[in-house]
């Protein structure tokens, strides 16, 4: 492993400068801006005009299930007919489904409607921006490109509760709502109508196999793994809200949050500044083993200042390990199954996102902080349990099995 920070720096700067990247990294930014803002926004505003928890909790689940559902469909259909013949009328409908929620917030039957309509339909953007990395850089700059992916996805959940807050301090918390519309409607706009997006063709393939990308066992084990990231996550996420109110932050949960997305865009820039020689599998499985160690150590629930640190050191590993695993998905991915390869990458980990946070909060419920900070290191040791059972078979058609 070799560094040169110089270098690295020109490379980033060149990678931003090549045609059409700026605009699609935006476009796609824009779009996720969207959706990053919907589990803040939608319970609000059903809250501000009356909806029980218990409403707002099913509401919730059916946006994120229909969403879980809808995104390795709508990836193959991509992978079939095409990009902007996918992202133009999902953008359109998604939109619709948050304007339905807008206009109707006290109809339940409606509001069911209009969320299972935003979340099946998400534009894909996310699993689009990076089938077209390979086309967009030079090859010995797709790590930084990926490592700029991961960044923006950090960014993402750092600005979708802003422009949330944004909006509740200037206007009603329906507003969000069509801020999301609008932002859904912007992204794909600005994305869609880019060349490589207009240009990206599917990949001619004789026998298309009804499992897609899932028919490579080594690519379905990788793609398992970020299940117990994504559980790790759900729960620190509701985890830290407990904590606040116990303990004295500044800042509080929100505080805590920023920290570890902070560090997680500080560890994909580091990351992009490295010259790798070691495999993506391998840097994979020492960046699942970094956050096994600060996923683990939360379960001693310490003080403000050593918390402060855990969040710092869980972030950092993360970005990382999602910028070699978007490269490696992309490798293992059997031809014309790319897209839905990165849809499955995106549905998989809101699934162990959504499970964490559900388990953990019956535990906090009942005042076991330990036990309940406990489920986010054994999200953590399923990631790295997962990534090793299926190492040997984390290597691309053709390449040769080379030790690091």
């Amino acid at each position: 492993m070799l560094t040169d920070v110089r270098e690295a720096r020109v490379t980033y700067w060149s990678v931003l400068r090549r045609q059409h990247v700026f605009r699609v990294l935006f476009g796609s930014w824009v779009g996720r801006l969207a959706m990053a803002m919907a589990a803040v926004a939608i319970p609000l505003a059903l809250r501000d005009a009356g909806a029980d928890y218990v409403f707002i909790g099913l509401v919730s689940g059916a946006f994120a299930l229909s969403s879980a559902i809808g995104s390795p469909v709508i990836g193959r259909i991509v992978d079939r007919v095409g990009q902007v013949r996918v992202l133009v009328p999902t953008g359109l409908l998604a939109a619709i489904g948050f304007v339905t929620i807008a206009l109707a917030p006290a109809n339940h039957a409606v509001v069911l409607i209009g969320a299972v309509l935003a979340g099946a339909l998400t534009p894909p953007l996310e699993p689009c921006l990076r089938v077209l990395w390979p086309g967009l850089v030079a090859e010995d700059e797709l790590e930084k490109a990926y490592a700029v992916d991961s960044a923006a996805q950090e960014l993402v959940f750092v600005f979708g509760p802003l422009v949330v807050s944004l909006c509740l301090a200037v206007f009603a918390p329906v507003s969000a709502l069509w801020a999301q519309a609008l932002l859904t409607l912007a992204g794909v706009a600005t994305f869609a109508t880019a060349a490589p997006a207009r240009r990206w063709a599917p990949e001619k393939t004789e026998h298309r196999h009804w499992l897609g990308p899932l028919r490579h066992r080594g690519l379905t084990i990788l793609l398992l793994a970020p299940v117990g990231t994504g559980v790790a996550i759900g729960t620190l996420n509701v985890l830290v809200v407990s904590y606040a109110e116990r303990f004295e932050v500044f800042g509080g949960a929100p505080m805590l949050l920023a920290l570890n997305a902070f560090a997680a865009l500080a560890g994909a820039l580091i990351y992009g500044m490295i010259r790798w020689t070691i495999q993506p599998r391998t840097r994979i499985v020492s960046f699942a083993a970094g956050l096994l160690v600060g996923y683990g150590m939360l379960a001693t629930v310490p003080t403000p200042l050593p918390m402060a640190g855990l969040m710092l050191l869980t972030g950092f590993f993360l970005a990382p390990m999602l910028a070699a695993l978007f490269g490696l998905i992309s490798d293992l991915a059997p031809r014309g199954t790319v897209t839905e390869a990165f849809a499955w990458l995106v549905t998989l980990f809101a699934a162990g996102t959504s499970l964490g946070a559900a388990v953990v909060g019956p535990v906090l419920d009942r005042g076991e902080l330990h036990l309940a900070a406990a489920h986010a290191g054994a999200g953590a040791l399923f990631c790295l349990a997962v990534l090793g059972a299926g190492y040997r078979l984390f290597v691309p058609a053709g390449q040769p099995v080379a030790a690091d």
